[in-house]
């Protein structure tokens, strides 16, 4: 089968596609027959970095969606030819994928396997940041970083729906505010002041609930805007820097919460939690709730390109690429 093969790390160039043994799947696991692969931001620090791998050669791919081939012992409730989406965390961007049976969801009717490989990392995670940690309430205030991001761009629908007061989001650039605002943000700021555009847009007073996957300054700028009793929810470290911390004594004088989620950490700690999240999830999706447009499509030989247009920060929404490209 084809898939693409990281033999060293570096930069997109190093996404080769190459012939490689389909992988059987093994007890508790199933086959997926890939139709679909989402790219992720993640998987461009797992390219260049070896981020949560051991050492190279490796297929990265976070999530699919297609159908299922075959099925290891012990599985139940899937069955071969049945639609599928599924976290992979690792060997997604190839023609067959295995993963565990508790990562597969079936695909909610009235859902295209295209749009389905774009909701298992990024609908269950908007979920969790705005519902299960975040814990927002009715006519709360939320400011969302890379609010045009894959992520960023149903938070701000899922955070209206559930409610939310006010909802800023904070682009990278000035082209990406209007679609962010399509989105469900009541406003967007841009430039390296977006700090002070918040402060004065909420007279001073901060927001009720903060989601960064951005780290490092841009976290820590953030947390300075938190409200009385205010909570901030971490979900990532885009930027690269150093990991935040601080004692009781910075949080206690607002009653400040800080709270951290990964979807993947999630996947392998307690799986049967990320199911139920998932389940209440995926609906989103099927029942209009929420809407996830794909900026890019490429086929599965242009991985390198899709890595490309993320790093230079081009791409709204989400990016797949296209295997088998069933519908």
């Amino acid at each position: 089968m084809r898939a693409i093969v990281v033999e060293e790390l570096g930069g997109p160039e190093v996404l080769r596609v190459r012939e490689v043994p389909a992988p059987e799947p093994g007890p508790g696991e199933v086959a997926v027959r890939v139709a679909w692969a989402g790219v992720n931001f993640a998987e461009i620090k797992i390219r260049a970095t070896g981020y949560r791998v051991s050492a190279p050669p490796f297929t990265p791919g976070l999530e699919v969606s297609g159908t299922v081939q075959a099925v290891g012992a012990g599985v139940t409730g899937l069955s071969v030819g049945q639609r599928v989406t599924a976290l992979t965390l690792f060997g997604g961007y190839a023609e067959t994928a295995v993963v565990s049976a508790a990562l597969a969801f079936p695909v909610p009717d009235g859902v295209g396997l295209r749009l389905a490989a774009t909701l298992p990392t990024v609908l269950p995670t908007a979920h969790a940041l705005v519902h299960e940690v975040g814990r927002l309430r009715a006519g709360e205030s939320v400011l969302v970083q890379s609010a045009a991001g894959g992520v960023g761009t149903v938070v701000g629908q899922i955070a209206k729906r559930a409610g939310a007061g006010t909802v800023h989001g904070v682009v990278s650039r000035p082209d990406k505010a209007d679609y962010a605002r399509r989105q469900g943000y009541d406003e967007v700021f841009v430039g390296d002041d977006w700090a002070d555009q918040a402060r004065k847009a909420t007279a001073g007073r901060g927001v009720d609930l903060l989601l960064d996957p951005v780290g490092g300054h841009t976290w820590r700028q953030g947390l300075e805007l938190l409200s009385p009793f205010g909570r901030a929810v971490s979900y990532g470290n885009a930027s690269g820097e150093q990991p935040w911390s601080a004692g009781l004594g910075s949080l206690s004088p607002g009653g400040h919460g800080v709270f951290g989620f990964s979807l993947y950490g999630l996947a392998e700690s307690a799986p049967d939690a990320l199911r139920r999240l998932a389940d209440r999830a995926l609906w989103l999706a099927a029942d209009g709730t929420v809407d996830l447009p794909i900026s890019h499509e490429l086929p599965l030989h242009e991985a390198a390109e899709a890595h490309r247009l993320i790093e230079t920060r081009a791409t709204t929404g989400k990016l797949v690429l296209r295997v088998s490209g069933e519908a």
